[in-house]
């Protein structure tokens, strides 16, 4: 089976695609150590400083930061290409869950403070995360309890709530947090060290952390109020859902070719068990999974990039491939476990490694079940036109 791995450019430049795509791949086939990945499992902060240092050497940091912002202005096709090549290694961390909330950031240019927090992401000297799931982390980023009470001082804010599933959590430099206030929903920057704000960790599937926030009484500035609303966090949300579909199409590419080197090579009855017609279905089946995933991403990806601002359009299709992406991808994995066979449920075994990831990205930012519910609530003002 021959992969297709590339993207095309829509706006892009293709050359400057394809330099990106050969970066991302050489960090993969030179720092991939998943003996070192088994080790930083239940560790904080859930990933490799060094990976970090090289990320923003490289500029991925800034890749979707705009040029006049300190970035190098470039989209999300870009981005996914860098992303899809780094799942294959599972080295995609942190750099998914800090453009999640380095997006919000750019689209609110209100805020005056952000140029001065956008050039420090870029340069790796802070991270960002995203604090806006509550409960049991349903996806409507409405759902808000956590209150923001005019400070009796009258100098701003007091944060009053809790967050979950905040990924990135355990390195971010400070949080924008979403939370109520006497106007409705806003977007409030929450310094790490804030007094008040205590910081935990649940542990997911793969053993990274994801935080959980407990704001009592956080003092917010005046000048730290990110947003009025909630648009450049539905925004950035639904780019971030088109970005973790790539990443789990490098998962699942990677994971695939482990089984098909794997049939290549075992030898049952005398023969590579590649040769049984009943496991070359089955992986047939699992090829057309994956190329379904590479089909709809690059359908969002034009969507995004495609010079159109159809917010209608961008959510339909967003959730449309986080759909995909999520029921694809634990699909593939797991038929990869078996058809390695008793190997494949070892914990030694790599296949098992992208499993989990998979586990990870199919829940985050929602999972199919609920991008399908919200897809079919966003088409109903459609149906009754």
């Amino acid at each position: 089976m021959n992969e297709t791995t590339e993207f095309r450019a829509t706006g892009s430049d293709q050359q400057q695609l394809d330099m990106l795509r050969e970066s991302a791949a050489d960090v993969v086939a030179r720092g991939t150590d998943m003996k070192r990945l088994r080790e930083r499992r239940g560790t904080l902060p859930g990933f490799d400083p060094a990976h970090l240092r090289q990320m923003a050497e490289l500029g991925w940091l800034g890749i979707m930061v705009p040029e006049a912002r300190g970035g190098l202005g470039l989209g999300l096709t870009e981005m996914a290409t860098v992303l899809q090549e780094l799942g294959k290694g599972l080295m995609a961390d942190p750099l998914l869950p800090v453009a999640l909330a380095t997006r919000v950031l750019c689209h609110a240019p209100g805020w005056t403070a952000g140029d001065e927090r956008l050039a420090m992401v870029v340069e790796g000297r802070t991270l960002p995360a995203l604090a806006w799931q509550e409960g049991t982390g349903g996806i409507d980023p409405r759902a808000i309890g956590t209150q923001a009470r005019a400070a009796s001082t009258g100098d701003g804010w007091r944060l009053n709530g809790r967050k979950r599933f905040v990924a990135g959590a355990a390195a971010a430099g400070g949080y924008i947090v979403s939370a109520l206030d006497r106007e409705g929903a806003a977007l409030f920057w929450v310094d790490a060290h804030a007094p008040g704000l205590a910081l935990d960790h649940e542990w997911r599937a793969d053993q990274t952390p994801s935080g959980v926030l407990t704001l009592h009484d956080v003092h917010v500035a005046p000048d730290q109020r990110v947003a009025a609303g909630l648009a450049p966090l539905a925004r950035a949300l639904d780019e971030t859902a088109v970005l973790a579909a790539a990443e789990m199409l490098g998962v699942m590419e990677a994971a695939l070719q482990l089984a098909l080197a794997y049939m290549r090579t075992r030898v049952q009855f005398g023969k590579p068990i590649g040769s049984f017609q009943a496991l070359q279905h089955k992986a047939a089946d699992l090829y057309v999974q994956q190329e379904l995933v590479r089909a709809v991403l690059q359908d969002a990806l034009r969507t995004f990039d495609g010079g159109g601002d159809d917010r209608q359009a961008q959510a339909l299709v967003a959730s449309r491939c986080k759909a995909r992406a999520s029921d694809a991808g634990l699909r593939v994995t797991r038929e990869v476990i078996q058809l390695h066979g008793a190997i494949g449920y070892t914990d030694e075994h790599d296949a098992g490694l992208y499993l989990k990831r998979a586990l990870v990205l199919s829940a985050w930012l929602g999972n199919a079940s609920a991008h399908r519910a919200r897809f079919s609530a966003l088409q109903e003002p459609l149906a009754a036109l």
